[in-house]
């Protein structure tokens, strides 16, 4: 794997790179606040299609911004999820009147992003539907609770979804299909080494004498190593019999019947040359026909969706007779989606206009928001002093917790963790050394800089379930301040991180033992029970040291090979958020 890069840290990378691709295409406009990348030529009358994640995988998904495509995108960090906020700013970007379809890949922390942007639009009255695509066959369905993870199927389901809404298609219409086709979607990936990150310096590898099967986008470990490398053909049988076996119990998930008519997808990760993914795509073709009677009736074969400069690749295959069967639109319609011409990468990057404007135009700024207000009578305060050093205790020790944190989640997952809980703690003291953040001993005060930090600055799956908690927990204390008079201030504290973790189950299944951040939060709020802050934190200190026990059973760690026999980091989410709690207690 090369280490070197143009850019030799990621610190604005992500911006700048959507300013530049975005300039083959004067129609389209950037918030960049909010990485929020919009077609100022969309049709209001027809639905738009929303969709967007980490970024590090382009050209998805700003360069598929265009007609008959996307409406808009909105980008995360490097392999990070784009926060709530982000997305619903997307969603008002481009208003329909016909309705919003939210369209992402299965990773829990955009499908919590989204869906709490969906439920966030939906209460201001949009019309507004999700759809969450999982297409990776790798794990089986035994391997994890959260689904099949999601690969480069999806820019599949986006572009028949951008071409039936196009057409004019209905909400209804357009949502029935796109689910029909995601359901029909079978991938795999396989690579000769993992991608690396600009600036960072842990990563992970893979030795020359060894090929991964089942990797995801991100860095995660793959289902299986093959040692020595094999052919490629022997390579191809390989995948292509995890694709189609239909007789396999963990990933029979698509079948096909004779005569039905069938659409592959192969992704570059970045680091594949075109000679060598020209001639991979004729050996899929090759053994598809002679070994599984398929011909696809469609072919895109590219930089789909990448992976940095990972030399790697996706196969995704559709059943495009099947959706069609599933759905109020015909085999042929939905090839004629397939089909639709745009003006984004999906055609080419080098796309022509014949009318241009100053570039500076394309880049707009988000509306200015709304000052918060804060109820007098809602508000919970206490000793100015002892708040303030009791958030820098927690910030502190999040910042130094960072290199174990990052080192952790690099062995078991996309190696964000560490950062992302840096970030929202140096953005938390950078408000207190401001003044931004008025510490009058404000909780409610100091909740809102909270949520207002992990929505702008902390994507991924832990600022996903933080923005929840936070919101939950502010509302809580709001609606049940009068425990703290009747009943003193520890109920109302175990009351609010309760109603907080009650909320959180709406949108993630994850228990204690199931190897996340809840075996640390979830113990926490049963130790606060006895009234005790000291309890809270015995209870989260265990729970979080349980973690190097534990099997995975949700999120990215559960790809690593089911026959791993390593010893285990603990859990860097669950980790972290002990390290923070055991912050707050220095300064109480």
């Amino acid at each position: 794997m090369s280490k070197r890069h143009l850019f030799q840290s990621s610190d604005g990378l992500v911006t700048k790179a959507i300013r530049g691709i975005i300039s083959y295409n004067p129609l389209l406009s950037l918030d960049e606040a909010n990485r929020v990348v919009f077609d100022t030529a969309y049709n209001k009358s027809n639905v738009s299609i929303i969709s967007g994640g980490g970024s590090g995988h382009e050209p998805a998904w700003c360069g598929y911004v265009g007609e008959n495509l996307l409406a808009a995108s909105v980008a995360g960090d490097v392999f990070a999820s784009p926060s709530t906020k982000q997305i619903v700013s997307a969603i008002d970007r481009v208003p329909s009147d016909k309705g919003t379809i939210l369209v992402v890949t299965n990773y829990t922390g955009d499908c919590l992003h989204f869906g709490l942007a969906n439920e966030k639009a939906i209460a201001k009255g949009h019309k507004c539907r999700m759809i969450i695509c999982g297409d990776d066959v790798s794990v089986g369905r035994k391997g994890s609770l959260v689904g099949r993870r999601g690969l480069a199927g999806e820019l599949g389901v986006l572009k028949i979804l951008g071409g039936a809404a196009g057409a004019g298609g209905s909400l209804d219409q357009v949502y029935d299909l796109g689910v029909a086709f995601s359901q029909q979607i079978v991938s795999i990936a396989a690579t000769l080494d993992h991608c690396h990150v600009p600036g960072r310096t842990e990563h992970a590898t893979l030795g020359s004498d060894e090929v991964e099967i089942g990797t995801g986008p991100h860095n995660e470990p793959g289902y299986k190593k093959l040692s020595p490398v094999p052919s490629v053909q022997d390579l191809v049988k390989q995948l292509l019999t995890y694709l189609l076996d239909e007789t396999d119990p963990e990933r029979g998930y698509v079948k096909f019947k004779a005569g039905d008519e069938a659409i592959l997808l192969v992704s570059n990760f970045g680091g594949v040359s075109h000679l060598e993914m020209g001639a991979l795509v004729d050996e899929l073709l090759e053994q598809l026909a002679a070994q599984w009677k398929l011909e696809p009736v469609r072919i895109s074969n590219g930089f789909l969706e990448t992976s940095l400069n990972a030399p790697a690749f996706s196969v995704s295959i559709v059943n495009a007779t099947a959706a069609a069967a599933n759905c109020s639109y015909s085999v042929e319609e939905i090839k004629s989606f397939f089909d639709a011409r745009t003006n984004t990468c999906w055609e080419s990057l080098t796309g022509s206009q014949s009318v241009r404007r100053p570039r500076q135009e394309q880049f707009v700024q988000p509306p200015p928001e709304p000052k918060k207000v804060i109820e007098e009578a809602k508000d919970l305060k206490i000793d100015p002093v002892s708040l303030e050093k009791m958030l820098r205790g927690a910030c502190e020790q999040l910042i130094a917790a960072e290199p174990d944190l990052t080192k952790w989640d690099t062995i078991m997952g996309d190696g964000d963790c560490g950062e992302t809980l840096k970030t929202g703690a140096s953005c938390l003291i950078a408000a207190l050394d401001s003044k931004k953040l008025a510490v009058q001993g404000s909780i409610i005060a100091v909740l809102q800089e909270l949520e207002e930090i992990v929505e702008g600055k902390m994507g991924g799956t832990l600022g996903g379930i933080l923005g929840i908690f936070f919101v939950s927990m502010r509302n809580a204390l709001e609606e049940n301040i009068a425990i703290a008079k009747s009943e003193g201030l520890p109920k109302l504290w175990a009351k609010a991180v309760q109603k907080a973790l009650d909320n959180l189950t709406r949108y993630t299944p994850a228990k204690v033992g199931d190897r996340t951040v809840m075996d640390t939060l979830i113990p926490f709020a049963e130790g606060l029970r006895s009234g005790e802050f000291a309890d809270g934190l015995e209870a989260a200190i265990k729970g979080a040291e349980l973690t190097k026990t534990l099997k995975p059973r949700l999120g990215r760690a559960t790809y690593i090979g089911a026959d791993s026999s390593k010893a285990l980091p603990p859990d860097p989410g669950a980790w972290g958020a002990m390290v923070a709690i055991k912050g707050l207690q220095s300064g109480i």
